[in-house]
């Protein structure tokens, strides 16, 4: 089965914010360049987009654990569906989840050489995607954020593509490991000390683990997950 890969344009969430979440499939051949699909937007270039992150990959198998949970919850319909695309991914395949995949990672898409950079983070838009007021917290404490890559050789993606697996990182730090440490645990020292100075996690995330060092305190959520002080 062919890897998903979708491309989103801005577009009205609603009457206060607009993002690009809305991802749709790819008919035909795209440029993968260094900051990701050719026709692939992001609003808000400060906190999405760019050579860090240029491609959100989502495990489709999440997609029945969404499923589940609405059902458990006796949440109303989502505002969106949960198919594919749903979160704003890319990138969507079976295969790989965040306790499988490491930081560092190195992986294949038609001609295009992708390297795991970080987890991703949620935020409150994923709220207003599916009409949920505490979406994003639960896909941050679930670990079900799926991850980002940088792309270290570009080319050309097509829809047929499958993402493969070209070469295992070293780190033996996994996606899901790396989320835990900063948003699911305690402070470590440790442990941070390890993700501030790992060599192919991105460089926003080295620094939000150093900045944790040297305040001892965990930063702020609100703002991103709640889109308040």
């Amino acid at each position: 089965m062919s890897t998903l890969i979708f491309i989103g344009t801005t577009a009205p969430l609603d009457s206060d914010t607009s993002s690009a979440i809305d991802k749709q499939p790819i008919t035909g051949p795209r440029h993968c360049g260094r900051e990701g699909l050719e026709g692939d937007q992001q609003q808000d270039r400060r906190h999405h987009g760019g050579v860090e992150r240029a491609l959100h990959y989502y495990p489709r198998e999440h997609y029945v654990y969404w499923e589940e949970f609405w059902q458990a919850m006796a949440l109303p319909p989502p505002a969106s569906r949960l198919l594919p695309g749903a979160f704003g991914e890319n990138l969507s395949d079976t295969g790989f989840t965040e306790e499988q995949i490491n930081i560092g990672d190195i992986f294949t898409l038609g001609e295009a050489v992708l390297q795991v950079s970080q987890p991703r983070s949620p935020c409150y838009k994923l709220n207003l995607r599916f009409g949920y007021p505490q979406m994003s917290l639960m896909m941050q404490t679930s670990g079900r954020t799926g991850w980002l890559y940088r792309v270290l050789q570009e080319g050309t993606v097509g829809a047929d593509d499958i993402l493969k697996m070209h070469e295992l990182s070293n780190s033996n730090l996994s996606v899901r490991t790396c989320l835990d440490i900063l948003y699911n645990r305690p402070f470590c020292r440790e442990d941070l000390e390890m993700l501030a100075e790992h060599k192919t996690l991105s460089l926003g995330w080295k620094r939000h683990a150093a900045d944790r060092l040297e305040s001892g305190q965990p930063e702020r959520w609100g703002r991103r997950l709640f889109n308040r002080e």
